[in-house]
């Protein structure tokens, strides 16, 4: 077996053992999370972000609480030519606080969403378990209410996204990038 695929079994491994464990932070305040936040950082093993992950950079997230304590998560990147990519999901409200479900329809995968470190006015960190044709992958997200990333702070997304069976190569924070204006409410987000 080839070194990468034995780093890549363990960490598959890894992340069966870690997924099963990742709850969302006690006490969960839907309306405290809400607002801006910067998209500072990603982790996964995932073929996609390998392939992009040095051409990714900073963007924006919004997160708005519906009436019925769902979750409207809408993302905002700025490109090099000006154009922005946008994606919207509408996250569904678990029976558990802080754990959210989504269908992708631009990446056809279901999403299984956990809030599992959060300092409302500071950062946030989620754990995204994406399953497309039965098939999981994990995507840690690093949300920071601020452009700027403390040392402290990369180096907790680091160590929980490790913990979580992420090589340490996929664990990326992103430069700081200019902001996409902003865009009308698509009232129906997939």
């Amino acid at each position: 077996m080839t070194t990468t695929g034995l780093r890549m079994l363990t960490a598959l491994t890894c992340v069966l053992a870690a997924c099963a464990n990742t709850t969302p932070v006690p006490d969960f305040s839907l309306e405290k999370v809400a607002g801006k936040w910067y998209m500072a950082g990603f982790a996964t093993n995932a073929q996609w972000f390998v392939n992009h992950k040095d051409t990714m950079k900073m963007g924006i997230a919004m997160m708005v609480p519906t009436d019925i304590d769902d979750l409207d998560l809408s993302y905002a990147t700025l490109n090099a030519d000006g154009t922005c990519w946008r994606m919207t999901h509408l996250a569904k409200k678990t029976d558990t606080p802080g754990r959210f479900t989504f269908h992708s329809q631009v990446w056809n995968n279901d999403n299984d969403m956990r809030f599992v470190d959060v300092v409302y006015d500071s950062y946030a960190v989620v754990h995204t378990i994406k399953t497309k044709e039965g098939v999981s992958e994990v995507l840690n997200k690093l949300y920071s209410r601020s452009p700027e990333i403390s040392a402290d702070l990369q180096q907790k997304f680091t160590q929980f996204s490790l913990d979580t069976g992420i090589l340490a190569e996929n664990i990326v924070t992103f430069p700081q990038n200019g902001e996409c204006p902003e865009a009308s409410v698509d009232p129906n987000p997939i």
